[in-house]
């Protein structure tokens, strides 16, 4: 409780500090609290020039890593930030300090149950790399493999668990007393941080989708994905190959090797479109120190893929909605798209599709005053996804880390290669990618995907046609049924048809036995009574008559 208090204090100082009042909406703040925090906040007047992204940015670096990788994910909600506090946010990076060598020893001895001695040959105690959740430290198999081993950081789950709670009281705080605020859907976006920070937590989720990401290359020319350690592998620990290779960001180590950039770039966005559309899984988190390059072949250089701890997909409903929007962006058909974000529900099925047609194209027609190679992939998705905010659009997680990587990606290949024209490169893919969808390959992969299914009920097969069958005569005896009754009711009605004028005149013959009849004479027959007695006898008798 003490170590909670401390922790909301440091942070109420670094918002004075930082002056981050600028998000506090101070017009609805009673007078005297207004006062207050005008005092507390001039202790951070020497910060005051700076823009708000930047202070943020700043405030973000001074709480530590929990906070650092929240800004960082925070960044990518473009369609919710302003592009000044994103690209503030994107330029966080964690600089951690490393925990002592020896207590990753002990991780690794407590999770794997035996000595380092024993499950390595060489270890080195002095770590690689450091980052907010892990650090690596290099170290040799018996069997002669160069590996490096992936170490949780002590107690790092409890310091999340409570910074998350502190994040939970300022989100349901701003939603309170900012409607620009809630417009941030802060709750929403600590959720998705709580989800994607807890999922990094765990190496052996880590490991599986670094094994299904390196089957889903096998023998591949585009990426190399490392090898998995199965059995030196934990929740707490991950051992994979150690590989070589010149990290993507340095420009200068990829010149001197002569590396085709132009190859490079184009392959990245190949890469991409590949992993999402093919293989409905992509590696979400491509940012450059998780990138690296084999240079064997510098003319078809080779992309080497680490951290596959955050990993999206989409299923053949998104995809199939995805690249029809983005052909028809492209194809400048904004009833299109409109209509697509209303079929797919990614929109409200009431949502008037001319209002949101003409909001799209207030948006996206400016794009194309630029040239091709010029328009941002990422751009046209955030604008998109800002339009259709406006039009109660909530957008799907798998999405949100969809357009993440797009921007990743692009602004890695633009970097590669300045004139990177992305659609040059993904319209061909997505055109075939849509042909295959309709094509005879696709039918016959769902037949075998049914086959299964199909082969399990072949053994019943007989008894369910016998079934079948059953139930056919049945229904046939059923309505053969029903046919002789409506047969029979025909003909009971064309029977009563012929008998319609003998039956009325049975009836003027009683009517005519009432008007003839004088009560009073009842007592005595007279001839009138004989005229009514017989009446009514023919009356009755051309009634009940039978043809």
């Amino acid at each position: 409780m003490l170590t909670s208090v401390f922790r909301l204090l440091r942070i109420i100082f670094t918002v004075i500090r930082f002056r981050l009042d600028v998000f506090i909406p101070f017009s609805l703040l009673p007078w005297y609290i207004r006062c207050t925090l005008g005092v507390i906040c001039s202790i951070g007047r020497k910060n005051a020039s700076k823009n708000k992204g930047e202070r943020l940015r700043l405030a973000l670096e001074s709480l530590g890593p929990i906070f650092v990788k929240f800004g960082q994910i925070l960044s990518t909600r473009r369609d919710l930030l302003d592009d000044d506090i994103a690209d503030e946010l994107a330029k966080l990076q964690d600089k951690v300090p490393a925990f002592s060598g020896k207590v990753a020893q002990g991780i690794i001895e407590r999770d794997l149950k035996a000595p380092v001695s024993e499950l390595f040959a060489e270890f080195s105690v002095e770590p690689l790399a450091s980052a907010s959740i892990a650090q690596v430290h290099t170290a040799k198999l018996h069997s002669g493999e160069d590996v490096v081993v992936k170490v949780i950081r002590p107690n790092i789950e409890k310091t999340i668990g409570k910074d998350i709670k502190l994040l939970y009281t300022l989100a349901h705080l701003i939603n309170k007393i900012s409607e620009d605020g809630r417009r941030l859907r802060p709750v929403e976006v600590v959720t998705d941080y709580e989800y994607t920070i807890l999922d990094e937590l765990d190496l052996a989720k880590e490991a599986a989708n670094t094994g299904l990401l390196q089957r889903n290359f096998t023998d591949s020319d585009l990426l190399y994905v490392p090898q998995v350690y199965w059995d030196y592998s934990h929740r707490n620990v991950m051992v994979m190959e150690r590989i070589s290779g010149i990290p993507v960001a340095d420009i200068p180590a990829l010149n001197k090797a002569n590396v085709n950039m132009k190859c490079l770039a184009e392959r990245g966005v190949e890469i991409f479109f590949t992993q999402v559309f093919s293989h409905s899984f992509f590696h979400a988190d491509m940012h450059p120190g998780n990138i690296f390059v084999d240079v064997t072949n510098p003319e078809r250089p080779k992309y080497i893929a680490l951290d596959c701890a955050i990993m999206g997909s989409l299923d053949d409903e998104d995809k199939n909605y995805l690249a029809r929007n983005l052909l028809a962006f492209f194809q400048r058909d904004y009833r299109l798209v409109a209509e697509l974000h209303v079929e797919s529900g990614w929109v409200p099925k009431g949502t008037p599709v001319h209002a949101f047609e003409s909001a799209i194209r207030s948006v996206c027609e400016p794009m194309f005053a630029k040239p091709l190679k010029d328009i941002s992939f990422g751009q046209v998705l955030i604008g998109l996804f800002q339009t259709a905010r406006r039009f109660n659009m909530e957008v799907q997680p798998q999405l949100v880390l969809l357009e993440k990587t797009l921007l990743n990606i692009e602004g890695l290949g633009r970097q590669l290669y300045p004139d990177l024209d992305l659609w040059v490169t993904a319209k061909p893919f997505l055109e075939r990618w849509m042909r295959e969808q309709m094509g005879p390959k696709r039918v016959m992969e769902e037949v075998r995907k049914q086959a299964p299914q199909w082969a399990g009920q072949l053994p019943q097969i007989p008894n369910l046609i016998f079934s079948a069958l059953s139930q056919i005569s049945q229904q046939e005896e059923r309505m053969q049924a029903q046919t002789d009754a409506i047969h029979q009711l025909g003909v009971e009605m064309k029977k009563s048809r012929s008998r319609l004028p003998l039956r009325l005149l049975g009836l003027l013959s009683l009517g005519g036995a009432w008007v003839v009849t004088d009560p009073s004479s009842l007592s005595h027959l007279q001839a009138a009574d004989l005229t009514s007695f017989g009446l009514v006898l023919l009356g009755l008798y051309l009634i009940v008559l039978k043809p």
